[in-house]
Parts: C-alpha cells; sequence; structure tokens
C-alpha cells in the first residue's frame, strides 16, 4: 500500500529579487516547450524527514505534450502508471490490479502532469520561482496536489532531474537519463486496456 501512495503522490516561497512569479512560468513554460514529446530512463529515490533512504525504483517513462504520459517500474517489482487527458490508470502486475481515477487539474496535477499538461493550469496553479541556471520550483497555491514543492532542473531545454517534497516532508529524487525528443510518439501509445483476470477498480467520481 505504501509503494501505491507514493506512486500516487508522484502523479502528483520567496521570489529573488528582481523575478517575478508570471515571468518565471513564461520562461519554464518556453523551456519545457521543445519537449513536445519526451522517452527515457528514470532513476527514483524517496528520502524520509530525517534523510534515510526508504524507497528506490528504476525504470522508463515516455510524455507527450498536452496531455499524455506512462511511467513504468521496472525494478523493484512491475508497476505502470499511465494517462490520458481523461484518465489515469495504475497497474501492479505482482499484484495482479488496476485503478483508472479522473485525470486531476489546476493545483490537482501530479509532478509528470504538470510537466506535460496544459499551460493555463500551471500558470494558474502554481507560483513559480526562476532559481537560475535551468532551476525552477513550484509551490501550488490552492487544492490539495499531494506535494508542497516540485523543484525542476532543465539542462540544454531538456529535463534533468526533479526534486518533490511532499505533504509528510518527505523528498523524492528523480535522475532523468536517456532522453529521446524524437521517440515517434503517438496518442495510441498510451491507450490502455486492462488485462484479462486482474482485479479493475474505478475510482471515477
Amino acid at each position: 500500500m505504501k509503494r501505491i501512495q507514493a506512486l500516487w503522490g508522484l502523479l502528483f516561497c520567496l521570489l529573488p529579487l528582481g523575478v517575478q512569479a508570471s515571468d518565471a512560468a513564461d520562461r519554464l513554460i518556453e523551456a519545457l516547450s521543445g519537449m513536445q514529446q519526451l522517452a527515457g530512463q528514470f532513476h527514483q529515490r524517496q528520502y524520509a524527514q530525517n534523510d534515510v533512504l526508504v524507497m528506490e525504483s528504476r525504470g522508463n517513462f515516455r510524455l507527450l505534450r498536452p496531455g499524455y504520459f506512462s511511467w513504468e517500474i521496472e525494478s523493484p517489482g512491475s508497476q505502470l502508471i499511465i494517462a490520458d487527458p481523461t484518465a489515469v490508470w495504475h497497474y501492479d502486475r505482482d499484484l495482479e490490479t488496476v485503478t483508472r481515477r479522473p485525470v486531476n487539474t489546476g493545483a490537482g496535477m501530479s509532478p509528470l502532469q504538470v510537466l506535460g499538461g496544459d499551460e493555463s493550469a500551471l500558470r494558474e496553479g502554481y507560483e513559480v520561482t526562476d532559481q537560475g541556471e535551468g532551476v525552477f520550483t513550484l509551490v501550488p497555491v490552492a487544492g490539495d496536489p499531494g506535494f508542497r514543492s516540485l523543484t525542476v532542473r532543465l539542462r540544454a531545454f531538456l529535463i534533468e532531474g526533479m526534486e518533490i517534497i511532499d505533504n509528510l516532508n518527505q523528498r523524492v529524487l528523480i535522475d532523468f537519463s536517456d532522453l529521446d525528443v524524437e521517440a515517434g510518439l503517438t496518442r495510441e501509445d498510451f491507450s490502455f486496456r486492462p488485462p484479462e483476470g486482474v482485479d479493475t477498480f474505478y475510482y471515477d467520481q
């Protein structure tokens, strides 16, 4: 149960002198605009408040803007999160369970949805700070997004990593590698149908 909660938490301050939040949001959106699609590998580590490593995972991800993404854990275990603009599916192959939830918008968006979602939701739901050298911090201004802050590291208009502080003050670090902005992704790559024989739960309200 803890690893499922951690996944959903994934799937989802003061400004420096002279930097306005709207300008920072504009710069972040401009930087992300070059990543209309993206595929690669990830290495994720979750730390407790005392900085003790409590969870680590590796896998691959795909992103097609706006609104499509998949996040597949290859070790430990085997899990898949896949989303289109209307629904998010979570398939745990080890537990043989599938859950479907509606996509949140605005400040209810997960970190990956922030990067792959629409620009108006990013502008209206978050205070964006430009830390310089391709680093941006997003703080939710409304709702219950499941995290306190999201810091994005960009290099050469590609996402290099993320740091997420959740509502329990736990820290999640994600490093990305083997990035491909010409992966040839289409919307059909993000369609999902539950396999036969698995327990499927729908939370569409």
